[in-house]
């Protein structure tokens, strides 16, 4: 059995280590919330004053595998990159040598090569008078940004600026980042906010029965942000499709309007041309 190394003196127990990471670590809110999550389930499931000694393979495969054994691949992956950087910020503090993820493999997931949603299935969708105005401002404005739909349920209303139809998003690594949008959402969110000012920019229809943590509160209605799971099951029950085909659909479609690389760069935030090549597919409508 594979033992975890422990080297100076002062080595905190698990417990204390996840809590300095997590306070240490530059991470967006969305990330904080889901590393807090798991590295909270693999404290709770070994002990809150475990040793980093004893996290060894054998006990931290146990956990996931009895926590997200039966998850999708997605789901299995982002934990282990949860705990994965978690493992690499220990050992650059010198209180392990081994790694506790030794033989614990990512699963592989499925190429996501879905063709790009219709404009003209994505305007009716968004003019349904049967779907909330909250929904129609987040999809039409995760469409208009091409921005990752963690990016923008993170946003609170003092991030946005209005008049100039843009805000500041975090974004991979925790780096500052604008998004813009254009009329469409600029229309609705007057309507989405009403007379909030502060707080979540996407909130719940009900006050939580437990209390999110602070920043996730509208100080004003008493309601939570909305969470990326709420948000992707309502898209998936009204359309079919998932939030990441409104980053997908928009990038392809100013493709199709002769829009450059460059500037598909710049609105995607992609840090090289090669990787728009799995979005910048022109549909048969623009072929034809």
């Amino acid at each position: 059995m594979a033992e975890v190394v422990l080297l100076p003196d002062r080595v905190p127990s698990l417990d204390r280590a996840v809590e300095q990471f997590l306070a240490a670590k530059p991470l967006s809110a969305n990330a904080r919330r889901s590393y807090a999550y798991c590295l909270g389930a693999v404290v709770s499931d070994l002990g809150a004053g475990t040793a980093l000694a004893d996290v060894t393979p054998e006990r931290l495969r146990r956990v996931l595998e009895q926590r997200w054994g039966n998850a999708a691949a997605a789901t299995w992956n982002s934990r282990l990159v949860a705990v994965g950087s978690f493992r690499r910020w220990v050992q650059a503090q010198g209180w392990v040598t081994e790694d506790p993820l030794a033989g614990i493999e990512r699963r592989p997931q499925v190429r996501d090569d879905t063709t790009p949603i219709r404009y003209q299935q994505l305007h009716a969708l968004w003019t349904r008078a049967d779907i909330h105005v909250r929904e129609k401002t987040l999809w039409r404005m995760l469409y208009e940004t091409a921005a990752r739909a963690n990016e923008i349920l993170a946003l609170n209303v003092e991030d946005l600026d209005l008049g100039a139809r843009r805000a500041v998003v975090r974004g991979k690594g925790g780096h500052r980042q604008e998004v813009v949008w254009a009329s469409g959402t600029a229309r609705l969110l007057p309507r989405h906010l009403g007379s909030r000012q502060r707080g979540p920019l996407f909130v719940t229809h009900r006050r939580p029965n437990q209390a999110p943590a602070l920043p996730d509160l509208c100080p004003d209605t008493g309601r939570g942000r909305l969470s990326y799971q709420q948000a992707w099951k309502l898209f998936r029950n009204a359309s079919g499709w998932t939030l990441h085909q409104l980053r997908h659909s928009a990038l392809t479609h100013l493709g199709e309007r002769g829009v450059g690389a460059p500037l598909l760069k710049a609105k995607s935030r992609h840090r090289s041309l090669r990787s728009l090549d799995r979005y910048v597919r022109p549909g048969i409508e623009a072929v034809a």
